[in-house]
């Protein structure tokens, strides 16, 4: 069985779910709560089933049994419109259409916002402003994504999420292509964000980045929630042994005196 819920409220919940890709099962019997407010970081070994989840949360992935809720409601059974202006995702891999510029792409993160009857708007315009501004991609505005190095084209993925301007924010990997002066850069946004009331998702695979900015971890191991809480009760040398396989020692932070894993030097084990 998986760990209980925290008890904290959630707006968004998985109830007993299994997910899999046609017959081939990840997760079974899953049941998970996303702490309203929290920042968490979905931690674990390649292949354990942490895009798997992100993905049914957002709704990308129906499960095979069970329920994904966001406030009470089955997510499956409401408007994609709806979900879209409270749930936004930003996966693993994206793709851009051929010859599209920044600025453009960015703007489809408005799109929950629209109908026939209510176009582009003044909120739109100033969202999008925004959204650029605040991940460093307005002087790319104007330029073809396909021409940005692979960090850029993930800041500006980062300011469509930004742009969709929804109060759950989902993002797998979203660290992978930047180097790492612009990973901390976009933790601190994620942070900063967070601080204004968004509830963050993200998977990450750096264990120190993972518990210097989340205040909510969720270790996956072998489809199922191996452990969940503060990183200062998760992150121990037991559990990154157990899970990832790998002996460590866990020590304070020196600068914010979160958990630090340092790997054994095997020569040194006895």
């Amino acid at each position: 069985m998986s760990p209980t819920p925290p008890p904290s409220p959630a707006r968004l919940v998985t109830d007993r779910v299994t997910l899999a890709y046609d017959r081939r099962v990840i997760s079974e019997d899953l049941s998970l709560a996303v702490p309203d407010g929290s920042f968490t970081a979905v931690i674990g070994p390649n292949g354990c089933g942490k895009s798997t989840v992100l993905r049914a949360l957002a709704r990308a992935l129906v499960p095979q049994t069970g329920s994904v809720l966001l406030d009470g409601r089955r997510i499956d059974q409401m408007r994609s419109k709806d979900v879209a202006r409270e749930v936004g995702l930003l996966p693993q891999s994206s793709l851009a259409p051929d010859s599209i510029r920044v600025s453009d792409l960015v703007a489809r993160g408005r799109a929950p916002h629209q109908s026939l009857l209510q176009q582009w708007s003044r909120a739109d315009e100033e969202a999008v402003a925004e959204a650029l501004a605040v991940t460093g991609t307005s002087e790319l505005s104007g330029r073809m994504v396909d021409e940005l190095s692979g960090g850029q084209r993930q800041r500006v993925w980062v300011a469509m999420l930004l742009a969709q301007s929804t109060p759950l924010m989902l993002l797998d990997e979203p660290t992978t292509f930047l180097d790492i002066a612009h990973q901390y850069e976009l933790l601190e946004l994620l942070r900063t964000l967070h601080g204004q009331g968004k509830t963050i998702v993200a998977v990450l695979h750096d264990l120190a980045q993972a518990a210097r900015y989340a205040d909510h971890l969720v270790v996956m191991h072998q489809g199922r929630v191996h452990a969940l809480g503060p990183p200062s009760e998760v992150i121990t040398s037991e559990l990154v042994e157990e899970v990832f396989g790998l002996r460590t020692l866990v020590v304070p932070d020196p600068v914010t005196g979160t958990p630090l894993v340092v790997p054994l030097d095997p020569r040194h084990i006895t």
